[in-house]
């Protein structure tokens, strides 16, 4: 399976920015997000630099990241890695709630 991951970058060079992320250190292409400052925050995808991402946003995937790994082991209570969601309604995103555009 292939999954893009959350990584800050660290260091900027010529054509790549290196990064960090989930316990390794990659150089990613940025041309697709166009250069980042040190502290910023990517999804990177097959050494790529898809998107930038918030901090939180980086978090989430984090935690999200996490459940799926311990799913792959066999854990079997995984709403600790979800507790943002727990303990509330669904809600669609505003596109998606109908109306006029």
């Amino acid at each position: 399976m292939c999954v893009g991951i959350p990584m800050q970058v660290v260091a900027c060079r010529e054509d790549l920015i290196e990064c960090e992320g989930r316990g390794r250190r990659e150089r990613i292409n940025f041309m697709l997000v166009g250069e980042q400052p040190v502290g910023t925050w990517v999804l990177a995808f097959q050494g790529n630099a898809v998107r930038t991402m918030t901090a939180e946003e980086a978090a989430h995937t984090d935690r999200a990241l996490d459940a799926l790994e311990a799913a792959a082991r066999g854990d079997g209570d995984l709403a600790h890695y979800f507790a943002d969601l727990t303990g509330r309604e669904p809600e669609l995103p505003a596109h998606l709630k109908g109306g006029k555009p």
